[in-house]
């Protein structure tokens, strides 16, 4: 087994549970968006286009579980106002990669991954890439191309969502009929 084999190994669930316990106590009293020097899992961060590199960068979202309420209507008294669940039709992921896009809006957002979860909250890395920065490197010129895919639902965690991963015969129905809102 090679290096980011055995990395992976070390976060399989239930492998170090004091370890896991200890960093979801120290992620908790964090803020929700924090900057990161060194991405905590390396061997899931390269396989999704992490570069040590300058001009890339990563970030940890911590995300309150639980349904997305609409707040309660408190004028008037009709039907239509006793409704209040609120279905996104998007993933925590992807949720995670527009707050991350929209606190560094200078930035592209790369890709994403699942870092942990407990019962309050699920926390993500996002890789963020400075367009002035990846300018210079000439194999990197194609970040530019792809600049706000988050905002039109083009990252990996928006095409899932959107049932958009799978195509041709046999996944016709898959899709929603609608955009996602």
């Amino acid at each position: 087994m090679g290096f980011y084999k055995y990395l992976a190994e070390t976060w399989k669930e239930g492998k170090y549970p004091e370890l896991y316990r200890e960093n979801l106590l120290n992620w908790r009293k964090e803020g929700a968006i924090t900057k990161l020097e060194h991405p905590t899992r390396l061997d899931q961060a390269r396989s999704v286009g992490y570069k040590a590199k300058q001009g890339f960068f990563v970030v940890r979202v911590k995300l309150p579980r639980g349904g997305r309420m609409r707040p309660q209507i408190r004028k008037g008294r009709r039907t239509k106002h006793f409704r209040r669940m609120k279905t996104l039709h998007m993933n925590y992921q992807w949720v995670a990669e527009g707050r991350a896009a929209r606190k560094y809006h200078n930035c592209t957002v790369l890709n994403s991954y699942f870092l942990a979860k407990d019962g309050d909250y699920y926390w993500y890395e996002v890789i963020l890439a400075d367009p002035e920065i990846i300018k210079k490197y000439d194999e990197m010129k194609w970040i530019l191309a792809n600049q706000n895919k988050t905002q039109r639902g083009l990252t990996n965690a928006a095409r899932r969502s959107r049932a958009l991963l799978r195509k041709g015969k046999g996944h016709e129905k898959v899709r929603r009929s609608h955009p996602y809102k």
